[in-house]
């Protein structure tokens, strides 16, 4: 087990890009790395830290969003009270992601039944018919 990767080697465990990796340096979400003979080092637990902000991007938060999730809320309010802002706002921004999704669902759905040669026919019959 190695106690200091280079930049290359725990991108290639992370499965990210080093300049991602450098990007998440630049913007605080992980610590600048110490330098040996001008060569980035960082330790092991990176890895996790790197993991922890993909899942956290696909699942919608911006940058910004995750630097608070893992540095914490800069105001006095309780932390229970602002985790339950950030939720609520979380929650509203992936049931409208569901919504439009849904029509999607349904769009797509009505192409693959329908005999229209393209949208605008489709489009017009699903308004006069109800269905393709």
């Amino acid at each position: 087990f190695m106690s200091e990767l280079t930049i290359g080697e725990l991108a290639k465990l992370a499965e990210v890009p080093s300049s991602t990796v450098r990007y998440y340096e630049s913007m605080g979400l992980v610590a600048a790395s110490k330098r040996i003979n001008g060569q980035r080092r960082y330790t092991a637990d990176v890895i996790k830290r790197l993991d922890f902000i993909k899942l956290a991007q696909q699942a919608g938060f911006s940058i910004a969003e995750i630097v608070t999730l893992l540095e914490g809320f800069e105001t006095d309010l309780p932390p229970l009270s602002q985790w339950r802002t950030v939720a609520e706002q979380k929650l509203a921004e992936v049931e409208i992601a569901i919504v439009r999704a849904q029509k999607m669902k349904f769009l797509l759905q009505e192409g693959l039944r329908c005999g229209c040669m393209n949208y605008d026919e489709c489009s017009e019959r699903l308004a006069t018919e109800g269905h393709c």
